[in-house]
């Protein structure tokens, strides 16, 4: 009997599908070790000169049970496959699955999609664990725990703050920089001047000297969130006296048409999804959150039930490259060829990745083109197959020919002024017959230059700037992807700590920091400035995937970075927090929440430092005043005090 260990419990089914008799399939539900509570700052590891000590335990007591039950697998299979993901976590659990088994000489396999040529595939070529991918890992959950560890405990004595993370606190600062934006903004009145035209067709009053598309003011790098700039309707009048004086001037002098221009454009088939523009799509059509998006994608990753079997429909989740598989490639073309000869193009389409991409696997896409939407819509849920149905028609449309765009820009005048009218119109649908991204058409009638025009109406409408908008979900992902602040797998869950630690809340899709949250980012903008800085945030990303390209060590690397950086840092953040917040007016520290439940009203437990106990701390109900827990390290699990004899 051969034994292959995967991550998750719903992938147990697919495989077994797949692989048939002769083999048994568990799953490592996920992590089974972490860096004990240990040690200085109960970090669980020590840094030495040259040297990291990491000392890892179990993972909570459902972790030793699981790890429990796969030794037992493991001393009756003849060969053990590790099937974990295949990212740095992946590597990362089945790096600690075989340290833990104590497996002499570990099968690696690795697949972006649960599909029977693709999982006999790989354990028919596995491999040795990838240590370069497993140090990145160590490094990231060392760096994180430093991080968390080290600087928390600053917020607790000053604002109150819950925690501080390295993707957390930068992630945060996005946040609270719009949130200032927003409150700072002063907005301004002003008049949109047009003039209306038998036809049904409006054209704007055009000084001549305003900017062109895309050169708005407020635009730059940070605001990625909004739409591409576009050129005002109208030349922006900041009176409603000179508003009425160029009305009056439109309704005096007859209207002519005095300048045409038309020019056909091509607009290329976007790239297949992508970790962060997949959760983007899925928010914005869907209504979907990163956090929900992921739990339906992985769902679609594990498989459903098709013809007779079990398959996984899409090529894994978590990725940030833009490539497709040459196989994909050829079948979505040969779907093209069928269905829709007109809309293949001349070549295999390839889109480039970010270049500071991982690329460690494919783009998301479907695993079989011939799993249309249509037909396997009765194996799937309703958010199951919305969102299966953008993956699908996006994969589809990254292949497909260029669209065709015939763009018209039209000038009257009447008397010293002029007008300006744009126009668009599709010529060839190309792959938005698929993924229909384009602006609403909007037709001019035939004019031609020297034309009269027969004027119906002029007028004027108020109106008022705008603050920049709040971040939703899909547009805060779009912008930490832009930025470098963390990877694929750490888009949500980062997301979902800034909610848990209650320093931001959902109003109306919007993403809006709280009071906290704005104080904990500016006592870290003034104390850690760096650790906000997204640019600093995103060359430690660029560090972990040095390590994980075997160009960096992660030990000397991780040592060099505290005590160059870190150390120094923290104690000067100490001072500054000593002096502006005195013992006296600090509020209380919280306390962290455990994985453990009260056994009597099932709410989470709550951790309380204390120097007496070995551990570092106990656990205690909030809402049960008189239930602690203990620590018992011979049993290995929380324990309430025993009563005392009398």
């Amino acid at each position: 009997m051969r034994l292959l260990i995967c991550e998750s419990p719903g992938k147990i089914k697919t495989f077994k599908s797949i692989l048939g008799s002769g083999w048994e399939v568990q799953a490592s539900i996920g992590h089974v070790m972490e860096l004990a509570d240990d040690g200085a700052d109960h970090l669980g590891f020590d840094l030495g000169s040259e040297t990291v000590n990491c000392r890892y335990v179990p993972r909570g007591e459902r972790a030793a049970a699981t790890l429990k039950k796969l030794k037992a697998a493991v001393k009756g299979a003849e060969a053990v496959y590790l099937a974990t993901d295949p990212d740095r976590e992946g590597e990362a659990i089945a790096w600690h699955l075989a340290r833990e088994l104590r497996l002499k000489s570990p099968r690696r396999v690795s697949f972006t999609q649960i599909t029977a040529s693709a999982v006999q595939a790989a354990l028919g070529t596995p491999r040795s664990l990838d240590l370069d991918l497993v140090s990145a890992q160590r490094a990231r959950q060392c760096l994180d725990k430093l991080v968390g560890y080290k600087v928390s405990p600053l917020l607790w004595r000053a604002t109150g703050g819950r925690s501080a993370g390295r993707v957390q606190s930068a992630t945060l600062h996005f946040l609270c920089e719009r949130e200032r934006e927003i409150r700072q903004f002063q907005p301004v009145d002003y008049w949109s001047v047009w003039a209306e035209y038998a036809g049904g067709w409006r054209a704007y009053y055009w000084r001549g000297d305003q900017q062109e598309e895309g050169e708005g003011p407020g635009e730059g790098d940070d605001a990625v969130d909004r739409k591409a700039a576009k050129s005002f309707e109208s030349t922006r009048v900041i009176s409603e006296a000179e508003a009425e004086r160029l009305v009056n001037l439109a309704r005096q002098h007859p209207h002519s048409v005095v300048h045409k221009e038309q020019r056909t454009v091509s607009k290329s088939a976007p790239p297949p999804f992508i970790t962060s523009s997949l959760q983007q799509a899925a928010g914005a059509l869907l209504g979907y959150s990163p956090e929900f998006t992921m739990q339906v994608a992985q769902q679609l990753y594990e498989g459903v039930d098709l013809d007779g079997g079990r398959r996984g429909l899409i090529t894994y989740m978590r990725t940030d490259s833009v490539e497709l598989a040459p196989e994909f490639c050829v079948q979505a073309r040969q779907y093209l060829e069928t269905n829709d000869p007109a809309n293949l193009s001349e070549r295999a389409t390839r889109h480039r990745s970010r270049a500071t991409a991982q690329q460690a696997h494919e783009a998301i896409r479907p695993s079989s083109v011939s799993f249309t939407p249509r037909t396997i819509r009765s194996q799937l849920s309703e958010p199951q197959l919305r969102l299966y149905d953008l993956i699908w028609r996006r994969a589809i449309a990254s292949q497909c020919a260029a669209v065709q765009i015939e763009r018209t820009t039209v000038r009257t005048r009447s008397g010293p002024l002029q007008w300006q009218a744009k126009g668009m119109s599709v010529l060839f649908a190309g792959y938005s017959r698929y993924w229909n991204d384009l602006d609403a058409a909007l037709l001019l009638p035939d004019l031609a230059v020297g034309q009269p025009l027969v004027l119906v109406e002029a007028s004027y409408e108020k109106k008022r700037t705008q603050p920049p908008p709040r971040y939703s979900e899909p547009r805060l992902v779009q912008l930490m992807e832009r930025r470098g602040v963390g990877r694929p797998s750490t888009y949500a869950s980062t997301i979902k700590t800034l909610k848990e630690r209650t320093y931001v809340e959902a109003q109306n899709k919007a993403l809006v920091p709280t009071e906290l949250g704005l104080a904990t980012d500016a006592l870290l903008a003034r104390a850690l400035p760096d650790l906000v800085d997204s640019h600093f945030t995103a060359q430690m990303e660029a560090s972990l995937d040095a390590i994980a390209a075997s160009k960096q060590s992660w030990e000397p690397y991780l040592i060099g970075w505290n005590n160059s950086y870190l150390l120094p840092a923290v104690a000067q953040a100490k001072a500054l927090i000593s002096a502006e917040f005195p013992a006296s007016a600090r509020p209380a520290r919280p306390r962290e929440k455990a994985r453990f439940s009260c056994p009597e009203c099932r709410q989470p437990l709550v951790k309380v430092p204390s120097k007496k106990v070995k551990r570092g701390y106990f656990l205690k109900c909030e809402r049960c005043p008189d239930l602690v827990m203990f620590w018992n390290a011979a049993q290995k699990q929380w324990q309430r005090p025993k009563p005392r004899q009398s």
